[in-house]
């Protein structure tokens, strides 16, 4: 998976300038028991300025259905985002509060303006940082397994110090294009 997603040809594409893979994950969902995935923006949990560099990459593994999780998305929802609700690093040194809280309020989505995405095994689904997306429990006797990843263009942008993923002296996020 680590070719894949350092892999700059979509970025080049889109005419990132200066694009850094900033989180991956491997998304199982299991047959029967794999759990939905609540509405959000990924911008809410990795945040830059502008807000309008983050880059969702989501890949089907397995055949996405509506029965076993397909993606869900409000059209248009990245258009007029103001992201007020964020998870940010709490700054806590206590070893009994949380390392990450949500700041701001919550915001309520129409449920009526969502549409499933199905896509067959092998499609590729981008997904702005800011449009709201979702999905639905595995109800079926299929697994329904995604590789994802953020790209972030650090190109005139500032990657928030408070989101949870960070480089450090020794780590840092790879760039697409070296």
């Amino acid at each position: 998976m680590n070719g894949l997603s350092g892999d700059g040809n979509i970025a080049r594409q889109l005419e990132m300038k200066q694009p850094q893979v900033v989180q991956s994950m491997y998304i199982f969902k299991q047959p029967n028991i794999g759990d939905e995935v609540c509405e959000h923006v990924d911008s809410t949990y990795l945040l830059m300025e502008p807000t309008n560099k983050l880059l969702g990459v989501w890949i089907a593994i397995d055949e996405a259905t509506l029965e076993n999780g397909c993606l869900w998305f409000i059209p248009g929802s990245h258009k007029n985002n103001e992201l007020n609700y964020r998870f940010i690093r709490s700054n806590s040194t206590d070893p009994n509060e949380p390392l990450m809280i949500y700041i701001g309020e919550k915001p309520v989505y129409d449920a009526e303006k969502y549409i499933p995405v199905p896509v067959p095994r092998g499609s590729l689904v981008l997904i702005n940082g800011l449009v709201v997306h979702k999905s639905e429990k595995n109800l079926s006797n299929l697994s329904r397994h995604a590789y994802t990843f953020h790209i972030a263009d650090k190109y005139e942008s500032v990657w928030s110090p408070l989101n949870w993923p960070q480089e450090t002296p020794t780590y840092k996020f790879p760039d697409l294009y070296e």
